[in-house]
C-alpha cells in the first residue's frame, strides 16, 4: 500500500509540475491600449467682410437738400411780406433782394433735388409757416424789427448749414452748389445785421 501511495503522489506531483510549467510558458497578453482620440481639425472662422468703402462724391445728403429747399422757400415767402408790409425802405429793399436771390437759389435746389430723387415740398413746414403767420399780424416798425431779427437768425443757420455741406457732403454736385451759394448767404447775413443795427 505504501508503495502504491508513493507512486500516486509522485505521479500527481509530476502532473502538477508539468501543468505549472505549461502555464508559465503562455505568452502574456498585453493590455489593449486605446488609440489616442482623433482631434478634429480646427475650423477657421470665415474672414470678416469689411463694409465697402464710401466712394467720394457718391453719397446723397438728402437732409441738406431738404433744408436748402425749405430755407429758400421760406425766404421768398417772408420777402414778399416785407415788400408788402415794411415801413423802412431798407427793409423793403432787403425783402426784394430775398425774393430775387432765394427764388434763383430755390430753382437750383429743385434741379439738384430732382437729380438726386429728393422730393420737393409744396408748402412751408410748421416752423416756417408759424414765422410767416406771426409776421403777417405785424405792421410798421414792429414788423421791420421782427422781420429783420428773423432774417439774422435764419441766415446764421443757413451759413452754418452751407459751410458744413461745402466741407463735409460726400456728393460732389451738392458740395459744389453749397460752396457756390455760401458767399451770397454770408452777404445776406451782413446786410441783415447792418439793417437791424439801424432800426434800434
Amino acid at each position: 500500500m505504501n508503495k502504491r501511495l508513493a507512486i500516486v503522489v509522485v505521479f500527481i506531483t509530476m502532473a502538477v509540475s508539468i501543468a505549472y510549467s505549461q502555464d508559465s510558458q503562455k505568452p502574456q497578453t498585453q493590455p489593449k491600449t486605446q488609440p489616442p482620440p482623433q482631434t478634429q481639425p480646427k475650423t477657421q472662422a470665415p474672414p470678416k467682410t469689411q463694409a465697402p468703402a464710401k466712394v467720394p462724391g457718391t453719397g446723397v445728403d438728402k437732409q441738406f437738400i431738404n433744408k436748402a429747399l425749405m430755407g429758400n422757400m421760406t425766404e421768398v415767402e417772408l420777402g414778399r411780406l416785407a415788400v408788402e408790409k415794411a415801413q423802412s425802405a431798407d427793409v423793403k429793399q432787403f425783402g426784394q433782394r430775398m425774393i430775387d436771390d432765394h427764388s434763383r437759389a430755390l430753382d437750383e435746389a429743385k434741379q439738384l433735388a430732382s437729380s438726386k430723387s429728393v422730393n420737393v415740398p409744396s408748402t412751408l413746414d410748421a416752423k416756417s409757416n408759424a414765422t410767416k403767420e406771426r409776421l403777417s399780424k405785424l405792421s410798421g416798425a414792429a414788423f421791420d424789427k421782427a422781420y429783420m431779427s428773423a432774417m439774422v437768425k435764419d441766415h446764421q443757420e443757413d451759413v452754418r448749414l452751407f459751410e458744413r455741406a461745402s466741407a463735409q457732403t460726400a456728393d460732389a454736385q451738392s458740395k459744389d452748389w453749397a460752396g457756390k451759394t455760401l458767399p451770397t448767404l454770408k452777404d445776406h447775413l451782413k446786410m441783415a445785421r447792418d439793417i437791424t443795427a439801424k432800426l434800434k
